[in-house]
């Protein structure tokens, strides 16, 4: 038991240098360890929202906004169907929760009845995509009175995809920000949780956040008056749109408002890239914008037939600009100009790129930790981290002598190798996590002192030091794997039970006793080992 061979040295060697070197990275700046060539290793641990500051946000996803969207879309189709087969309505529009109509001819209810059903949707629930299930529950009594409702398993349905759909464009648009390590993830049934480490404007982050970003190019109703709108005399088909910016004032001295008409010309899902720029004639910050294939052909078409017609640039039910077409725009790329700064403009084109949200989202919660009470957490951490390290060192010099300092090597090791895991695995470090460790290197002696103790009981019955070294070694081992066994279980289920905090804690334990098994049942009988074969004490001093 205490005959190693040199290949077996060298691993246990190997590995500890290991731990060692994927360390280092910590010990210089995160702009020096990025420029690391690429065969060393470069990464570092990474600071919880609690070490470095930054902002927690629970989000709510508008679940009612999603519903609405949908029967305002069943309004569309219902007038489209019913206006081509020529039956009259009247009445129709979105009313308790359902689209609501009335069928004027008692000879035409049938033929509408029969319309109306087609147009509902199966939905899709299995995981082959089929399903025998229909997105709309359509009545229509013998008077004429016509009602389609979303059925139960079309509103699970929606609500699914609204949560994962915005669960996607939220984490798009904050990688876009360049906010290292995010925490995005779904809590309950329509919430979103965020933690955003170490930004330094979390404000920008929730203007990000809080926009639905649904951008749409509608023409300007030229022939409708905005004084004749705002009195309520609009245009069927158009809509009265403020403007974005307010402090863009109209002739009347008012913020500016524009009549639009309704039919989205060119849809911002056919956008493929907007990048943030400069008009090369004024200066001035705009966002150039790409379409896809479609898009393009589409954007061609409205600007040649619309020449010196304004179009409409719509964000979020607000109009940004309402540029005149001077000609047409065939290659399937613009630019949107207004009243941008550098900052709003790139915030426009991370949010264009990024894609809009299916229903807005609500902020119901906001934490912000400062980076002045992440700093004192670290010095705090790192104080009872050096303390528990030193007062451990001298009590085991003091209580086993030289086999206590085995175990202080050891102990050095178990460090280097905690931290090189937690760099590697890109492990989010957290205070709980600093009190794991620091709980670990009281752990990773008691190892040593149920081993150090039986070789003093083996010596005590007069067995020579090598037996004695090896009886004490193979006796606690039970004994050591049952203890810390019983930790790593509790780690196991902190971890799957736990959230945030409560796993950094789970992870640094569990690391801990992994490393601390190796170190103490491996690298301290190596060196014992070594020093026996070596020196052949008739005493062991312990």
């Amino acid at each position: 038991m205490l005959y190693f061979a040199k290949w077996k040295i060298a691993v246990v060697a190997i590995i500890c240098l290991g731990g060692v070197v994927l360390t280092l990275p910590n010990f210089i700046s995160a702009e020096r360890a990025a420029s690391l060539p690429s065969w060393l290793p470069h990464q570092q641990i990474v600071l919880g929202l609690d070490l470095q500051g930054g902002s927690h946000l629970l989000l709510e996803v508008d679940l009612d906004a999603v519903v609405k969207e949908r029967l305002e879309g069943v309004v569309d189709a219902v007038r489209t169907s019913l206006r081509g087969e020529r039956i009259g309505y009247t009445g129709l529009g979105v009313r308790d929760g359902a689209v609501r109509l009335r069928i004027r001819k008692p000879e035409e209810v049938e033929r509408a009845r029969t319309l109306l059903r087609g147009l509902a949707q199966p939905v899709s629930t299995g995981l082959l995509g089929g399903s025998s299930d229909l997105d709309l529950d359509v009545t229509v009594d013998d008077n004429g009175e016509a009602t389609l409702k979303l059925t139960e398993v079309a509103l699970r349905d929606r609500a699914r995809s609204a949560i994962e759909q915005s669960i996607e464009i939220v984490r798009r648009r904050i990688d876009e920000t360049g906010v290292s390590e995010p925490t995005i993830q779904r809590q309950g049934e329509d919430r979103i949780l965020v933690q955003l480490p170490g930004i330094d404007d979390p404000d920008r982050i929730k203007r990000l956040l809080g926009k639905t970003a649904k951008l749409a190019f509608r023409l300007v109703d030229t022939k409708a008056s905005v004084a004749e709108a705002e009195r309520g005399r609009i245009p069927p088909g158009s809509e009265l749109l403020p403007g974005d910016d307010p402090t863009d004032l109209g002739p009347d001295g008012k913020p500016r408002k524009y009549v639009v008409r309704k039919r989205v010309m060119v849809s911002g899902e056919m956008l493929v890239d907007a990048q943030p720029g400069f008009d090369q004639r004024t200066g001035q910050p705009v966002v150039n914008f790409r379409f896809d294939q479609a898009g393009a052909k589409r954007f061609g078409n409205v600007t040649s037939k619309n020449v010196g017609r304004p179009f409409a640039i719509v964000l979020d039910g607000k109009v940004i600009s309402a540029p005149v077409i001077r000609e047409p725009i065939l290659g399937g790329s613009g630019q949107i100009s207004g009243r941008f700064s550098v900052q709003s403009a790139n915030d426009l084109a991370v949010l264009l790129r990024a894609g809009a949200l299916p229903a807005p989202l609500k902020i119901l919660e906001e934490r912000t930790v400062g980076p002045d009470l992440g700093a004192d957490s670290i010095a705090a951490g790192k104080l009872a981290a050096a303390l528990g390290f030193i007062l451990v060192i001298v009590f085991m010099v003091a209580a086993y002598g030289l086999f206590g300092i085995a175990a202080d090597i050891a102990l050095f090791a178990n460090m280097f190798l905690i931290l090189g895991a937690l760099s590697v695995l890109q492990a989010t470090l957290t205070l709980p996590g600093v009190a794991g460790i620091v709980l670990t290197i009281g752990m990773a002696v008691d190892a040593n002192v149920l081993i150090f103790e039986r070789i003093r009981e083996e010596v005590a019955t007069g067995k020579s030091p090598f037996n004695a070294v090896e009886a004490g070694y193979k006796r606690a081992f039970t004994t050591i794997v049952d203890a810390n066994v019983t930790t790593a279980i509790a780690a196991a289920i902190l971890f799957a039970l736990g959230s945030g905090p409560v796993k950094g804690f789970a992870v640094t334990l569990g690391l801990g006793i992994a490393s601390s098994m190796f170190t103490a049942t491996v690298l301290t009988r190596v060196l014992v080992a070594q020093w026996l074969r070596r020196r052949r004490p008739a005493v062991l001093p312990i």
